[in-house]
Parts: C-alpha cells; sequence; structure tokens
C-alpha cells in the first residue's frame, strides 16, 4: 500500500511539473511575443490591408500586444503554480482534457476536410458575380448572364458577354476586330458596385472614344490577371493599350498559394492542399514569413514584367495602373517601390481622397473611378495612344 501511494505521489508529481512547464512556456512565448511585435516587425510579416485600413491595424496590433503581454506575464507567475497545484490534485482530469482537445482538432480537421473549402477571395459561391471554376486560373465569371446586387443601399447590374467580360448589355458584346483598351484586374477594376458608365474601364473608353475591354475578375492576384491576359489579348486584332490594375493592399493575394498560381520562372503550379484548420486560422491571423514576402515580390515583378511584354509583342501600349486611398504609408510605399520602381515598370500613381469609397465598403465610388480613369487617359494619351 505504501509503495503504491508513493507511486501515485510520484506520478502526480510529474504531471504537475509537465502542466507547470507547459503553461510557464505558454506566458514566455506570450511575452516574446509582445516584445518581439514591434511597428517594424508588423510591416515585414502582416501585409497591408484592402479592408483593414493600416492605423486601425496599428491600433488593434498595440491591443493585442498589451494583451499577450499581460496574459503572459499572469501565466507565467500568477496562473502557473494554480495550474501546477489542480494538475497534482485532479491528474486525471488534466490528461482527460488534453486527450479530449486532441481528439477535438483531429475531428475538427476531418470535419472541414469533407466540407468543398474555397479560396478566400472566392468562399461565398453564390455572391454576384457569380463565379464558376476554371482549371489554369481557378475561376471566371458566368458568361452570358446579368446578375444584380444590392450595394450601398442600391442595385447594381451586372451583364456578360459570352466569353465573361463585363459590357454594358449582354446584346453589345466585346467586338475583338475592334480597336480596344484592354482591362485586367479584379473588383476594382471590375467596378464593384458600380454601374457599367460608372466603371473604370467605361470611363476610360467614353473619355478616350474607343472600345474598352473589362477582363477583371473578383479577387484575382496579379498572376490570376496574367494568365487570363494571355489567354484572352490573342484574340483581339487591333489592341491599342492594355492597363492592369496593383494595389499594394491586395498583395497579399499574390502570397496564396490554395489556388492556381505562377511560381519560380512563371511556371504555373496547381492549388496546394494544406491543413484546413492552419487555413481558416491563416485568414483571421494573416501572418506570412520573410521568405514568403520576398517570394512573393520577385513573382509580382516578374509577372507584371510579363504583362508589359505581352502587351508590348501585340503592338499596344502597356500601363500598370495603382490607385492609393489616403496617404500612402511606409510599407506601403516600400512595396511599390521594390515592385514597380526597382524594375522600372510603367505605371500611374493616382491618390484618391480617402473617402471616396462605396457606403460600408472599401471600394472605389463614381468619383474615385473617374479620377482612376483621368489619371489612365492623361498618361495613355501622352504616349500616342
Amino acid at each position: 500500500m505504501v509503495a503504491l501511494r508513493n507511486a501515485r505521489q510520484s506520478d502526480h508529481v510529474v504531471v504537475r511539473v509537465i502542466v507547470e512547464l507547459a503553461v510557464g512556456l505558454i506566458g514566455i512565448a506570450l511575452l516574446a511575443g509582445a516584445l518581439v511585435a514591434t511597428r517594424s516587425w508588423l510591416d515585414r510579416h502582416f501585409l497591408p490591408s484592402f479592408f483593414l485600413p493600416r492605423r486601425w491595424y496599428v491600433v488593434l496590433a498595440t491591443v493585442v500586444r498589451v494583451v499577450m503581454a499581460a496574459l503572459g506575464t499572469w501565466l507565467a507567475i500568477v496562473a502557473r503554480p494554480r495550474f501546477g497545484r489542480f494538475a497534482a490534485r485532479w491528474p486525471s482530469i488534466v490528461v482527460s482534457t488534453a486527450l479530449a482537445a486532441i481528439v477535438a482538432l483531429v475531428a475538427g480537421e476531418l470535419a472541414i476536410r469533407r466540407v468543398h473549402l474555397r479560396p478566400a477571395e472566392w468562399l461565398q459561391p453564390d455572391e454576384e458575380p457569380l463565379r464558376q471554376p476554371d482549371l489554369q486560373l481557378g475561376w471566371t465569371f458566368v458568361p452570358s448572364r446579368i446578375g444584380q446586387a444590392t450595394i450601398g443601399g442600391r442595385t447594381v447590374e451586372y451583364a456578360f458577354d459570352a466569353s465573361g467580360y463585363r459590357v454594358r448589355r449582354v446584346d453589345e458584346p466585346v467586338d475583338v476586330e475592334k480597336p480596344a483598351v484592354v482591362f485586367i484586374g479584379e473588383s476594382v477594376m471590375f467596378g464593384e458596385g458600380l454601374t457599367w458608365e460608372e466603371s473604370v474601364p467605361a470611363q476610360v473608353g467614353a473619355l478616350m472614344r474607343t472600345q474598352s475591354a473589362n477582363l477583371a475578375v473578383h479577387g484575382f492576384g496579379s498572376d490570376q490577371m496574367y494568365l487570363r491576359l494571355r489567354r484572352e489579348l490573342p484574340r483581339f486584332h487591333r489592341p491599342a493599350a492594355v492597363v492592369a490594375l496593383f494595389m499594394t493592399t491586395l498583395f497579399g493575394r499574390n502570397l496564396d498559394d490554395d489556388r492556381p498560381h505562377l511560381g519560380a520562372g512563371l511556371a504555373w503550379q496547381p492549388a496546394v492542399q494544406h491543413w484546413r484548420l492552419a487555413s481558416l486560422a491563416k485568414i483571421i491571423v494573416p501572418y506570412r514569413s520573410t521568405t514568403t514576402v520576398e517570394r512573393g515580390v520577385a513573382m509580382t515583378r516578374d509577372v507584371l514584367r510579363a504583362t508589359v511584354h505581352l502587351a508590348r509583342a501585340r503592338g499596344a501600349e502597356a500601363l500598370i495602373v495603382v490607385p492609393q486611398f489616403g496617404r500612402e504609408d511606409r510599407a506601403e510605399a516600400t512595396l511599390r517601390r521594390r515592385i514597380l520602381d526597382e524594375p522600372g515598370l510603367p505605371y500611374v500613381l493616382v491618390e484618391i481622397d480617402s473617402s471616396w469609397h462605396l457606403p460600408w465598403d472599401p471600394h472605389p465610388d463614381a468619383r474615385a473611378a473617374h479620377a482612376i480613369a483621368e489619371a489612365i487617359v492623361g498618361r495613355l494619351r501622352g504616349r500616342g495612344v
């Protein structure tokens, strides 16, 4: 009996030591994270966001740092011995709780794997404008249809021709035999929340009195834009110019590999399958390693350079338009210079009033779209288009 009691006490001591060590390490990790997460560290690992203003990011990060420091201190100093005493008294509860947590994580991962999980830029299958799977690009718009969406308190109509280009009317398709200014981009260039007449491509076409072809697709990264241009541009007999959109606040999309993407040397790569729980966690906490960011910068440079070369090979002028809402901060300016200035790419930076966006939506309103269109027209005319 004495030996059995001593063995149980010894087991309890082991459990207590393990629990105290685990709690203490968690506390130290939280404290270290709070100390490391400086502004410069955030700029390197948390990229500019289109949906969350940078100043909000900074405030949120400061609050999180304070919470991490307080929680880490409490765990390392106050909670650690308390958890240890509880574990020594009720080791079976601690062990069963740990096993239950592991089983829950495994069960959650298996359950999510049974659900078709789309890339972050296409999580809602029924969202207008409707998209359809595409083996090479990831997705494109459903062609030959009209969709409607209510944004900012008004209903907007989206019409698509047989090629999946946004047009004024379904029965007014893009004429590939006529001169055209070809636009590639994502929802900003597409004209999210805007009528056809208010969209950037339509305003450029009206100002230049020429046809515009809107090839933009919601949620696209720069590599998807290039792949779509490479597929569609040969159809146009007389392309006058190719206008590509790039925004530093959307650069993070270029790092995603959960969709078809371009790797080193612009080699096409299929979507990478990750642990589903890890993918969901990345959406909530979009941390990017230095290696991932550097790889994304190199790929984006190559893609935009290839876009320019592709346009010029067809006798078209090439222009990258860079809308900037509000004042450009340090992280955004650094990305822009590294990706566009260093390789000498042709671009126009358009500074826009930060209030010129849709109600309760960060997408540009008609005033912002007009400012972007005027900047594009001015640059193209200056180059003889």
